[in-house]
């Protein structure tokens, strides 16, 4: 019987698949880690972001295509998933969903395509001021059960400092990861440039970054006062004006504090978009490493 998690984030990269090819999907993935041993696997038409010295010229003149060497490491991935818990993750995405939901299956998708890699995949969220850490492991038994841990996790203020699980995983992992911090606006705004610099110093480290809905939104999160914004004030056009401007300040610090760190991210919105945004951050990260 398919494992509950792993059948609906199946069935959602299906349809992405189905829109694109398994290649893109899995070469983006295969692509993050750039090891100094690696083994031709085959080749694969060109997609913007690749690299150009990846052309395989001679081939592209045979097939009138343009297309690329496609490599995998020799070693075998360490894959990280630092979740976000904090309370404003009970709040809705731009698209009406609930924001933890999207974290749960944009951290799963990442792990489950990891899984299929053979890599190893863990993970780590604040539960109740306590790290609740799982360690690396391979195979989709491990999949499910790192979600289904996520999932039932109590979402609280005291969670909400997401920067004390990854000075957790810096203290106690000293084997290189990649790392995917998985959070909100409010979460990025809440690490330091000292605590990413150190994270970006030992390991690879992606963000996968959940939006926040409008202020006009019936689950909206007030990122002023860090609670949620009772329903009336969503008429208030003067707060309103005032919580747009708040959120783009910080967006803009965020951006910025990213780049600083030459950290890629990506803002999802939706379940249905996951697979696609995973996939243009990976690329993203592929051009970053290769430039």
């Amino acid at each position: 019987m398919m494992m509950d998690y792993i059948a609906r984030i199946k069935s959602n990269v299906g349809i992405y698949t189905d829109k694109k090819t398994d290649n893109v999907f899995d070469g983006s993935y295969k692509s993050i880690y750039k090891g100094n041993s690696l083994n031709f696997e085959d080749l694969r038409e060109y997609i913007v972001g690749d690299n150009i010295r990846d052309i395989d010229w001679k081939a592209s003149s045979r097939s009138r295509n343009l297309l690329v060497k496609r490599y995998v490491a020799e070693k075998k991935h360490n894959i990280m998933l630092i979740y976000d818990t904090g309370r404003k993750m009970l709040a809705d995405t731009k698209n009406f969903e609930t924001k933890k939901d999207v974290a749960l299956y944009a951290g799963g998708t990442i792990a489950y395509i990891a899984a299929k890699n053979g890599d190893y995949v863990g993970s780590a969220y604040n539960r109740d001021s306590k790290i609740e850490y799982s360690g690396l492991r391979t195979g989709l038994t491990n999949v499910e059960r790192l979600l289904t841990s996520y999932d039932k996790a109590v979402f609280s203020e005291e969670n909400g400092d997401i920067s004390k699980t990854i000075n957790f995983i810096l203290k106690n992992i000293k084997r290189k990861m990649i790392i995917f911090i998985i959070t909100d606006t409010a979460g990025v705004n809440n690490i330091d440039d000292r605590t990413l610099k150190k994270l970006k110093v030992m390991h690879d480290v992606l963000l996968v970054n959940i939006s926040d809905a409008d202020i006009t939104s019936t689950n909206a999160y007030d990122f002023d006062k860090s609670e949620y914004l009772p329903n009336y004030l969503a008429d208030n056009k003067r707060l309103i004006k005032l919580e747009q401007n708040l959120k783009a300040d910080i967006k803009e610090a965020n951006e910025k504090k990213l780049m600083r760190q030459g950290i890629v991210s990506t803002e999802i919105d939706s379940r249905e978009e996951i697979a696609e945004k995973i996939v243009y951050l990976l690329e993203r990260h592929k051009y970053a490493v290769c430039h």
